[in-house]
């Protein structure tokens, strides 16, 4: 669906990664309540349909998987071309795990712990959670750059704090594993780095 840049323009517009659940969907929500024009970022089309439907009329659905520069590319063509800026970039696609399914939270953390993690789990991990906001900032940092006050918001979480973990009376430190938890971390470095 191609959309008039004059229609969109007055806006400012928002791309949420994996925003067709949790609290992506949420953030893409409460966006769109705040004025922005939001495009609902997700790997599945269908689902993404389903959850710009869900969110009203300012939401737009549109296919991402932050995994495939193919598709990063398409996406940051697709965001120039139809809406003609990008006011705001919410990177929160991520996954906890790879491994196999159902398994227990203590399972998770017995599995994330350095001398036991399955190297092709954290690749997977890191290449969502960590490779995939990379790929998704660079690819859409020049659109970013012609918005007169930008923003990039990476979504990340206190389990990957080196500062807390650090500290032998921080709770979940026993919980801080090389899977997700190093994911985020790594996500921590990326944030400060494009800041700088």
């Amino acid at each position: 669906m191609s959309h008039s840049n004059e229609i969109i323009n007055d806006k400012p517009v928002a791309l949420v990664t994996g925003a067709n659940q949790g609290i992506g969907f949420q953030v893409a929500k409460e966006l769109t309540e705040n004025g922005y024009t939001v495009l609902v970022g997700s790997r599945n089309p269908e689902n993404g349909g389903k959850a710009a439907k869900s969110i009203g009329a300012n939401a737009y659905a549109i296919q991402l998987d932050v995994t495939d520069q193919a598709s990063i590319a398409a996406a940051a063509s697709k965001i120039k071309n139809d809406f003609g800026r990008l006011d705001l970039l919410v990177n929160n696609a991520a996954i906890s795990h790879a491994g196999k399914p159902g398994r227990t939270l203590e399972e998770l953390m017995q599995s994330g712990k350095a001398s036991v993690a399955s190297i092709d789990e954290v690749r997977a991990v890191y290449e969502t959670n960590v490779f995939g906001v990379l790929a998704v900032t660079q690819a859409l940092l020049p659109i970013l750059l012609e918005a007169p006050s930008a923003r990039i918001v990476n979504v990340s979480s206190g389990v990957g704090s080196l500062t807390l973990n650090s500290n032998p009376d921080f709770p979940y430190r026993k919980g801080f594993g090389v899977t997700y938890a190093g994911s985020k971390t790594a996500l921590n470095a990326i944030t400060v780095s494009f800041a700088i």
